[in-house]
């Protein structure tokens, strides 16, 4: 599987014959690595009603006819054109070509009327499991998550200020028992400045990768 990051909360992970892509926050966005109508999906998924992780989701789920999957009150808020459509909540799965995606809790907020922060675990075919925090802090419930999912790849917020900073994202990756750490929603803008190698280096004291990535670049999960 191949791991894009786009910027900011922004991925797309590639499976042999699927494309999911999460929280398009791209317009607007100076380090966004590429533009809305150039960004490929059959699966778009959406985290919360923030604007920097709801974003361009319209126009790209209106180009692209990708599924989208989020929660009930995001999905009621897209126009009627767009039918390709998985409401869920929190304990909800959707079975899909590539594997499963399970809704989890996380903690946040999510806009006027746009429901609740949610994160997503997803169970592929290929045999590896990710947890996306969405936009989080930290809370007990992570254990439970790593209690019951071998957990490979934890993308986790590490900006500080609206989420987790570096020091909560290694406590959280290890309340999931993750074996990685993919750092997002960090250097934006100046209020969620940080430098991600402290957290590669107390990763590493603690037997946890952690891969920084820019966006525009991939890897191989």
């Amino acid at each position: 599987m191949k791991f894009t990051f786009y910027g900011h909360a922004c991925f797309q992970i590639q499976t042999e014959e699927n494309k999911l892509l999460f929280d398009p926050f791209l317009t607007g966005n100076e380090n966004a690595a590429i533009t809305p109508d150039k960004v490929e999906c059959d699966h778009l998924l959406i985290s919360h009603a923030h604007a920097d992780h709801f974003g361009d989701a319209v126009p790209i789920a209106e180009r692209t006819g990708a599924k989208v999957i989020a929660i009930p009150e995001i999905i009621r808020s897209l126009p009627n054109a767009i039918t390709n459509v998985n409401p869920m909540n929190i304990g909800g799965t959707y079975e899909g070509p590539f594997g499963q995606v399970k809704m989890v809790q996380a903690v946040h907020s999510s806009g006027i009327a746009g429901g609740v922060p949610i994160g997503f675990i997803i169970l592929f075919n290929e045999g590896k499991t990710l947890y996306f925090g969405g936009d989080t802090g930290l809370f007990g419930d992570m254990k439970l998550y790593g209690d019951l999912y071998n957990i490979d790849y934890a993308v986790l917020p590490i900006g500080g200020k609206y989420t987790l900073d570096p020091e909560q994202a290694l406590i959280a990756a290890k309340f999931l028992r993750a074996k990685t750490i993919i750092p997002i929603h960090y250097n934006t803008w100046d209020v969620i400045q940080q430098d991600p190698e402290k957290l590669k280096k107390a990763g590493e004291k603690e037997g946890i990768e952690v891969r920084i990535i820019q966006p525009g670049e991939s890897m191989m999960l």
